[in-house]
């Protein structure tokens, strides 16, 4: 073969090597890429208090960092934040429900890669009072039983106040508790009665709740729908 025969199969050779590494490059950044998508692997979120302070970070993998977080929609909780740069859920929320929203993530590819994800955070109320047993007329004597429920990360210092209205606007106490309810306590029943002279009452159950480390105060108030008739004396 002639000097310049050997000369283009080198060169062709060269040709088809430089495709062949260019092909594995690409092939390999590809598979990179594919590898680690950006995801947020995140599954739940914690349960949050309201008018209590909330701390919880999001977490993603994958993607070309920095990563930018946003909302995306959806009802995000009042009195709350989300950090951009970490991904950081904080403050305070506003009201106790079911808060249902989508998060975004973003990196800093070129074009950006981008996912969703949807949440719920539920937050639930400090304290809660209920009835457990409505309010009822058993001869002269209205009667019934409250229940209470801390819900908080903190003990309450708890009053309970229980009275009856009459169509004239004089109050009579069916019944007063005073006590520490400890955090975690769910659904503490709290009985309450008293005789009561001949009228039609309203009952209105009031708790109230200190917190002294934190200097603050709860409140629930029950009141029964209608007017509860005592037809006789004591």
């Amino acid at each position: 073969m002639s000097t310049r025969g050997r000369l283009f199969e080198h060169m062709a050779l060269i040709v088809s090597l430089c495709a062949i590494l260019f092909a594995t490059s690409l092939a390999q950044q590809n598979s990179g890429s594919s590898a680690h998508p950006l995801a947020i692997t995140t599954e739940s979120l914690w349960q949050g208090t309201a008018r209590e302070d909330y701390h919880f970070r999001l977490h993603a993998t994958g993607g070309k960092p920095p990563l930018r977080w946003s909302i995306a929609g959806g009802e995000f909780p009042s009195g709350m934040t989300l950090d951009s740069s970490n991904g950081t859920l904080s403050g305070a929320p506003a009201t106790a429900g079911d808060f249902h929203f989508s998060v975004t993530v973003a990196d800093s590819d070129n074009p950006a890669h981008s996912v969703n994800k949807e949440f719920t955070l539920r937050v639930v109320a400090p304290l809660l009072l209920q009835w457990s047993r409505l309010p009822r007329v058993q001869g002269t004597r209205v009667e019934g039983t409250v229940k209470v429920s801390n819900d908080s990360s903190n003990d309450f210092d708890l009053t309970v106040i229980v009275v009856g209205v009459n169509e004239f606007g004089k109050a009579f106490a069916l019944g007063y508790e005073h006590f520490d309810l400890k955090t975690d306590t769910a659904n503490l029943e709290i009985p309450f009665g008293s005789t009561v002279p001949q009228g039609a009452y309203v009952v209105h159950a009031d708790a109230i709740a200190e917190v002294m480390s934190k200097n603050a105060i709860y409140r629930q108030r029950l009141q029964t729908p209608a007017a509860l008739q005592v037809s006789v004396g004591p």
